[in-house]
């Protein structure tokens, strides 16, 4: 599933989100919002998780808390999740394409960064098994750099690892799969590519330059980057 906008670029670098875009860590914090809040009789389904991806931890929890009336504070939530997410999130998988776009970008030079509201210690934990394209990154930039004053939907994260990778915000590429990170790009004035879950309601990605079904229908000429060859 593709559409597309007219107002695409050519791009100088590529951001890309983590979480639901290169790793399909969305699987993991479902598993562990519905084990927390199966306790309380209660259920963590589509309609509250919508509202929660893509944005900084406490924001989520707070909004978890409060549309599920869960007896406990957003940071007693968050202390629970955080601990069951060191567990299981060492064991998420790829999306589809993530690995080949990186390997492709890296080879022909082109600068890119990784911008996600994941904290580093969790960071760590889920690239552990993905080194091997991961570490082709040429920054990273996580939710607790001290230069990242507002998590998404503020700009603050994409500037500061265009800025890593000496780019110009407009002739910056980011890639999304969240509303929240979509807002972020816009705010920052750069181009963004969304690869939102299938679930999502498209509606929410209003001024995206392409909607992509995965990563791998991605066309890099459009952007004045090198085509795939093989």
């Amino acid at each position: 599933m593709h559409s597309d906008l007219p107002q695409s670029g050519p791009a100088d670098g590529v951001l890309f989100d983590l979480d639901g875009l290169l790793l399909n860590t969305e699987v993991i914090y479902t598993r562990v919002s519905r084990e927390i809040v199966s306790r309380y009789g209660k259920t963590f389904d589509w309609s509250v998780k919508a509202n929660m991806i893509g944005r900084p931890a406490i924001d989520s929890s707070r909004h978890l808390v409060e549309a599920l009336n869960i007896p406990m504070t957003p940071e007693e939530y968050l202390e629970e999740r955080e601990e069951l997410l060191r567990k299981y999130l060492a064991e998420c998988k790829p999306l589809p394409g993530a690995e080949k776009l990186i390997r492709h970008l890296h080879r022909h030079k082109i600068p890119i960064a990784i911008a996600t509201s994941s904290s580093q210690e969790l960071y760590e934990i889920k690239v552990r098994h993905h080194r091997s394209w991961i570490d082709l990154f040429d920054a990273v930039v996580t939710s607790d750099d001290p230069a990242v004053n507002h998590g998404k939907p503020s700009p603050d994260i994409f500037l500061v690892a265009a800025s890593s990778l000496e780019i110009q915000a407009s002739r910056t590429l980011v890639f999304e799969d969240a509303p929240s990170g979509l807002e972020a790009g816009k705010a920052a004035h750069m181009q963004v590519i969304v690869v939102p879950d299938p679930n999502m309601d498209k509606s929410r990605y209003e001024g995206a330059v392409q909607i992509l079904g995965s990563l791998l229908d991605f066309d890099p000429p459009r952007f004045g980057l090198p085509a795939f060859v093989d």
